[in-house]
């Protein structure tokens, strides 16, 4: 039986008291209560709340949801939920788990993997098409050009295959990503550790607003006036990796806090990839590292991601890479045709008999000239009257 949608404001109010992620009131959730009911429960202080009653017991007096619906509104955002048509909930489903721990059992909520039970979108809020099909950027803050280069070939090869690209509106890597999805016309979003009133970096306010008139979206699980501290990146980086099909690890340094997305990636069995740097460099020691220990795999190239990321048996990355780097001729001479090219003067320095040529190479004559004939017809070599020599 379907559950009855909630009013805005008791998802507002929850998202308020409930500082996301919380196991307690998403087992609430799939146990059938209704944000209107769990809310009611809060207020009350309901006996079958269970473990949400301490966890709310706090914060259950903020009770300002028309307060924080309007604050968002005059910012721009929008309240997305489970009861919304936008709510991305297919990859939510398949991604995060909301299974309730053994009576007794600690829980450290910074190390499950559970959904967000609202997202405060500006921009486009159907985060369900524009998730759809998408792919985490992160990495490092003090990007290198090294890294805002390889960063925008790859978001320019995967604005090709129609990505959203999703990264956290950080310095660095994260900017870079952002910058170059706006440039090559691909939707972006960025998911912000603040809630609605505040830009952090303040620098990429403009950034930002770029992302949401261009048909992407700023997304946070805080609401409105949420200031960005410390441990809510660490929580913002769960959804950069769960909410994509894979993420693309862009310069880190040792202890970079763009690792912890990674952990997350794998902790979900996502498609973790690291693009590897030059092993001089600080600032991709993280990557490589990565890389070394089997927590992310080696990626060079937008086809790569693509490949990693499709369904399998639909994409021969491979084949792909055979198309975009042809042989030259010279490249595509067998053995024995490479004897007799590697016997010739370069051209203007000269031409040979076909019997000298014959001799350098080890053939017969009779073979030396079948081939030095059939190059010919190539444009491998040249003939004038009775010698040889390669082409331009």
């Amino acid at each position: 039986m379907t559950k009855p949608p909630s009013s805005p404001e008791s998802w507002a109010y929850l998202s308020r008291v409930v500082e996301g992620p919380s196991i307690h009131l998403q087992h609430l959730l799939s146990q059938g209560k209704t944000a209107d009911q769990i809310a009611h429960g809060v207020r009350t202080r309901a006996s079958w709340l269970g473990s949400l009653g301490p966890q709310t017991q706090h914060r259950y007096t903020w009770d300002q949801p028309a307060q924080d619906l309007e604050r968002a509104k005059a910012a721009g955002y929008k309240l997305v939920t489970s009861d919304s048509p936008e709510w991305p909930g297919e990859r939510i489903k398949q991604v995060f788990h909301c299974d309730y721990p053994e009576s007794g059992r600690k829980l450290d909520l910074d190390q499950d993997a559970v959904a967000p039970h609202a997202l405060w979108v500006k921009g486009n809020a159907n985060l369900a098409t524009l998730l759809a099909q998408s792919v985490g950027i992160v990495g490092t803050r003090t990007a290198t050009a090294y890294g805002r280069g390889a960063t925008e070939n790859l978001v320019q090869g995967l604005a090709k295959h129609q990505y959203t690209i999703v990264s956290g509106g950080a310095l660095g890597i994260d900017t870079a990503a952002h910058r170059a999805a706006l440039d090559c016309g691909a939707p972006t979003v960025v998911v912000a550790a603040c809630g609605p009133g505040y830009y952090y970096p303040l620098s990429n306010e403009m950034l930002f607003e770029r992302v949401c008139a261009s048909g992407g979206a700023i997304i946070t699980e805080y609401p409105p006036g949420t200031t960005p501290d410390r441990h809510r990146f660490l929580t913002r980086n769960r959804l950069v990796a769960g909410l994509t099909q894979g993420t693309v690890l862009v310069e880190a340094a040792f202890r970079s806090g763009a690792l912890n997305t990674l952990k997350w990636v794998n902790t979900f069995n996502g498609k973790a990839m690291a693009v590897p740097g030059p092993i001089t460099a600080t600032e991709s020691l993280g990557t490589n590292l990565a890389i070394q220990k089997e927590q992310a795999t080696m990626v060079l190239n937008a086809d790569q991601i693509h490949e990693m990321i499709s369904t399998p048996g639909t994409i021969d990355e491979a084949l792909q890479q055979e198309l975009n780097f042809p042989k030259t001729l010279v490249q595509q001479l067998s053995h024995n045709e490479l004897r007799i090219y590697d016997a010739l003067p370069r051209a203007g320095e000269g031409a040979r008999l076909a019997e000298d040529i014959a001799a350098d190479a080890g053939l017969t004559i009779g073979l030396t000239v079948h081939i030095l004939m059939d190059l010919a017809k190539r444009g491998v070599v040249q003939r004038e009257r009775k010698v040889w020599s390669r082409t331009e």
